[in-house]
């Protein structure tokens, strides 16, 4: 007979345990270990049957691996929450007694802090690890930087926060790092490139921030602790890795005037790298008083010795020479390679990003100045991570400017975001040799300085997601933007793409089946009244009042329309005659002037000639003959093909299996959704298109 297990010694019940025995195990406080379950990345774990884990008939909610919990019991941090606590038992037992000096002379020398040093290198082996768990610290820490100062979140770790994004920004600066940036609901969304690794965060729109109640900041401030160590040893490998002096030089009183990015002063070789960089391209274009022609003749003499060591094949080295070194005499541009698709059904390859080159001078030769209702932040922080180097803003939004005179005659660009402005009268222009630099002019409010380029913020954006400068005049001051999009959402086929023009995205007759519709909805809901009808003229069409108005004669032409002067309107034998295109009894005179115009007002609408009209003998007006027949014709034409695509489906199911038909229904159902929503989109888009039409 084999031997019985004991219960709760095998399985489940011996991989897991629940939070109450943990804490039991560890013999720490709740708060203490939740805090090292932070610090140490250990959560919570969902076990297959939470009856058989938990061992007894209550089960409970929270588990945790064992083997976790037994990798806690070494960790250098309890025996610093032990001593802590009895710290904090010495404190209130001379609080007790009345010995408030004992009491704060014990807590001055006996509190110890906390390192987390070994912890990140545990968790992290690798810098490569850090930067990929570098996403949520980045977010959570800029959240922070923009929080009010409570009683929950004390100064200290706001200004932690700060300096920490500041100086992971000046980095990004430094090595034209950022990619993208989207501006959504929740905040500004960033991406950058460090070493390979796609770092994504978000920063919240700097308003007034309400802190409620409801939140947790003692779990979000042993978050920030952690993220804070973090950030620190990340900003410090950064900086070195390019020569940078780590932690850069801090100017208080330019934080205290709001600088931010201009408080802090690198410091390093890497600071002079892109210096060389400039020189070495202004002696390499020949922009240097002609430095390009000693490299000239040191390339004809390379190319002159090897044509004679060489001796037989002398020409033809000559023209491999003259070859290999047309490239200096050119400009070379590294254009990126561009993947294409072969076909409409093939895979889409992903496409490569742009490098630093194209960032780091995307808005570089311009100068720009921030008006005072922009957001200066992120504005300075894109244009200077894409090479801007002069940004000038008014003297309210904070120090760190390159010019607080508005009127400078050197700055190119200008971010507003007001309504229409004027130009200036020419006695307020500003002439390039009067006006200083030093100075500051005040612009008056609804004017422009002549020369200069006003853009809306999203422009910026837009750019920088492009990789290449779009037009200004579609971002001007009071303009209506274009659709801002994600730069990491891609079209898909079948997919609804605001950029893209709306007939590359209509299937086969869908807008003739949409107009269709539409003179339809129109025709049922036509006035029959005379305020409606007035209405109606106002679009070009007249329509007269009906046959039952008292005023007028039940008199109707051979189109069906109510005409004034007509007495052949109810003789069904006219109506016969006019269908043939003459009249059973001629007039006497002319034909009714009114008569005449309202034939040719119908004419004129339906796109036909007058004698073109007279051959159309329906009933109903020539123009909602045509609108009807060519609606009926793309829904039949669009339901027929319809009809096809669904009787070769079926057949096509017919010889398949029950599961992979069943996969095959879900499939459907979804792409029949996703095309709903788009239809959706396409429908509102030409509605909205037809308006401004």
């Amino acid at each position: 007979m084999g031997r019985i297990k004991k219960k709760g010694t095998a399985g489940q019940a011996k991989n897991f345990i629940t939070r109450t025995q943990a804490v039991r195990k560890l013999q720490v406080s709740l708060p203490d270990f939740r805090r090292l379950c932070i610090y140490k990345g250990i959560y919570p774990r969902e076990p297959r049957s939470k009856k058989k884990a938990s061992k007894s008939s209550t089960p409970s909610t929270t588990f945790y691996y064992s083997r976790d919990i037994n990798y806690l019991l070494h960790e250098p941090l309890l025996a610093k929450f032990r001593d802590h606590k009895a710290l904090g038992k010495k404190i209130s037992r001379h609080l007790g007694r009345g010995e408030v000096g004992d009491a704060a002379r014990l807590e001055r020398r006996g509190a110890t802090k906390l390192s987390l040093d070994h912890i990140i290198k545990e968790r992290y082996p690798t810098f490569v690890d850090a930067l990929r768990d570098l996403d949520d610290a980045l977010s959570l820490l800029f959240l922070f930087a923009n929080l009010p100062s409570t009683s929950t979140v004390p100064p200290k770790t706001m200004a932690l926060c700060q300096r920490l994004c500041l100086e992971f920004e000046h980095y990004l600066i430094t090595t034209n790092s950022l990619r993208k940036s989207f501006l959504s609901i929740k905040g500004i969304y960033y991406q950058a490139t460090i070493q390979g690794q796609d770092i994504l965060w978000l920063v919240p729109y700097r308003f007034v921030q309400r802190v409620t109640g409801d939140v947790d900041f003692r779990i979000m401030g042993t978050f920030v602790e952690f993220y804070t160590t973090l950030l620190g040893f990340v900003n410090f490998r950064l900086y070195t890795s390019i020569g940078l002096i780590y932690p850069p030089r801090f100017n208080a009183k330019s934080d205290e005037q709001s600088g931010e990015l201009g408080a802090f002063t690198l410091e390093g070789r890497g600071i002079e790298e892109p210096r060389q960089i400039e020189s070495v391209n202004e002696h390499a274009n020949g922009e240097d008083n002609g430095a390009m022609e000693p490299k000239k003749s040191i390339e004809e003499i390379q190319k002159q010795i090897a044509a004679i060591e060489e001796g037989s094949n002398t020409e033809q080295n000559i023209s491999q020479g003259q070859d290999q070194y047309q490239a200096p005499d050119q400009e070379i541009i590294d254009a990126i390679d561009t993947f294409e698709t072969t076909g409409d059904d093939a895979d889409v390859l992903p496409q490569p990003q742009a490098g630093g080159i194209e960032a780091q001078s995307l808005f570089a030769p311009f100068t720009f100045f921030l008006s005072r209702e922009t957001p200066r932040q992120p504005l300075e922080f894109i244009l200077r991570a894409f090479g801007c180097k002069r940004i000038g803003f008014d003297a309210i939004l904070g120090d760190g400017a390159f010019t607080n005179n508005e009127a400078d005659p050197t700055i190119t660009h200008q971010i507003v975001d007001r309504p229409p402005m004027a130009s200036l009268p020419e006695e307020q222009q500003v002439s390039e040799n009067s006006s200083d630099p030093s100075s500051t002019t005040v612009v008056k409010p609804g004017h422009r300085v002549p020369g200069r380029t006003y853009i809306q913020p999203q422009w910026v954006w837009d750019c920088i997601n492009e990789v290449k400068l779009l037009r200004p005049d579609l971002y001007g001051p009071g303009a209506t933007l274009p659709p801002h999009l994600s730069p990491w959402v891609k079209p898909t086929k079948g997919a609804y793409n605001p950029s893209a023009p709306l007939a590359e995205q209509e299937r086969e007759g869908e807008a003739e089946e949409a107009e269709g519709l539409s003179d339809d909805e129109e025709d049922e809901e036509a006035p029959e009244d005379e305020e409606k009808s007035d209405d109606a003229a106002e679009d070009g069409v007249i329509i007269l009042p009906s046959a039952s108005t008292p005023a007028i004669a039940n008199l109707r032409d051979d189109h069906g329309m109510t005409i004034a002067g007509s007495e052949s309107g109810s003789d069904p034998t006219s109506e016969a005659d006019s269908f043939a295109g003459f009249d059973s009894a001629p007039e006497s005179d002319a034909e009714p002037a009114l008569t005449q115009h309202q034939r040719e007002l119908e004419a004129e609408a339906a796109g036909l000639t007058f004698s073109e009209t007279l051959t159309k003998a329906n009933g109903q007006p020539v123009k909602g003959i045509l609108k009807a027949s060519k609606g009926d014709e793309a829904r039949k034409r669009a339901a027929k093909k319809r009809r096809e695509e669904e009787e070769e489906l079926e057949r096509r199911k017919m010889m398949m299996g029950r599961k992979k038909r069943k996969m095959l229904d879900k499939m459907l159902h979804s792409n029949k959704q996703k095309e709903g929503e788009a239809g959706a989109l396409r429908a509102k888009r030409r509605k909205i298109e037809a308006k401004k039409a």
